[in-house]
């Protein structure tokens, strides 16, 4: 439920495959209040969207107002299709689409996603953390890593993405350890620091036996009483370390920046540590409203 007494200047919406996330904002840009909600674009079709923002921000609307959308709101199943830019592009498109709206004082201005024709990827949401992470760090070179899912890796050079690669490694990881045979040896929790040190390892010195070395998973579980705890950390330590492997021209030799949710970035910046490559940090939150709201500057000029 929104407050009351919050008047937006404009509102900022991150809108997920899962839930949504609204920022009211000022005019100068500052945050005066937030809501959440757990109407994603998974479970809406195109005209449940307006209900369910409304319902999420209808209170701090007061007068003409101006919503910067990002996130999968703008695919092709989502609020309306917002067309794909193609690589090497801005992550700051010329134009925003205007979803379809009855509210007399509503306008929704939808970020397009981004397209890379080969080999062939797209990114949806990622582009407005990308512009919010530039917005803070002018002239930026390097690489940039959003760990998730789908987690990418992207290139950025002159304030453009050259390239980027998507790797499926959170939704293996969840795939493998909900619905294969390795369910019944990984805990729904828990954490073991050496056992992901040494999934690592492994996968980062011989990736071709990342198959064997998941079902090995299951049989030291049997044989040898692998816990639970340290099955789920080597499993992330298997993958993420395979991922590493496919991705060094990405990270090799690069100025690295990891964006994404605090504890799967530390795993990632620990990841590249082993490899003597330091990375920066960075909060996925803050960059999403940083990205949003240049878009909104740019927009209004």
């Amino acid at each position: 439920m929104t407050d009351t007494n919050i008047k937006a200047g404009w509102i900022a919406v991150d809108w997920g495959t899962s839930n949504m996330r609204a920022w009211a904002m000022s005019a100068s840009g500052t945050v005066l209040a937030e809501a959440r909600s757990d109407q994603g674009m998974g479970q809406l079709s195109p005209d449940a969207f307006e209900p369910a923002l409304l319902a999420a921000i209808g209170d701090w609307i007061a007068g003409p107002t101006t919503v910067i959308a990002c996130g999968m709101v703008g695919s092709r199943q989502g609020w309306i299709e917002a067309p794909y830019a193609s690589v090497p592009c801005t992550t700051l498109p010329e134009r925003l689409v205007i979803a379809p709206t009855t509210h007399p004082d509503l306008t929704v201005h939808v970020i397009p996603g981004i397209k890379q024709t080969q080999p062939a990827d797209v990114m949806r949401g990622e582009e407005t953390q990308i512009s919010g992470f530039l917005a803070r760090n002018p002239g930026w070179d390097g690489v940039i890593c959003l760990p998730g899912t789908h987690t990418k890796w992207v290139h950025i050079s002159a304030d453009e993405v050259v390239s980027f690669q998507t790797f499926m490694t959170g939704e293996l990881f969840d795939t493998i350890s909900k619905q294969t045979v390795l369910r019944h040896a990984i805990a729904a929790d828990g954490w073991d620091d050496a056992a992901f040190a040494e999934g690592l390892d492994q996968s980062l010195s011989r990736p071709e036996r990342l198959a064997a070395r998941l079902f090995s998973l299951r049989a030291n579980s049997l044989l040898n009483g692998l816990s639970g705890d340290a099955a789920r950390a080597q499993l992330s330590g298997l993958l993420i370390g395979a991922e590493l492997v496919a991705a060094k021209p990405y990270w090799l030799g690069q100025q690295i920046a990891v964006i994404g949710e605090s504890r799967l970035s530390t795993l990632y910046i620990k990841a590249l540590a082993s490899q003597a490559v330091p990375a920066t940090q960075v909060n996925a939150a803050a960059t999403t409203l940083a990205g949003l709201t240049a878009a909104y500057k740019r927009l209004k000029g």
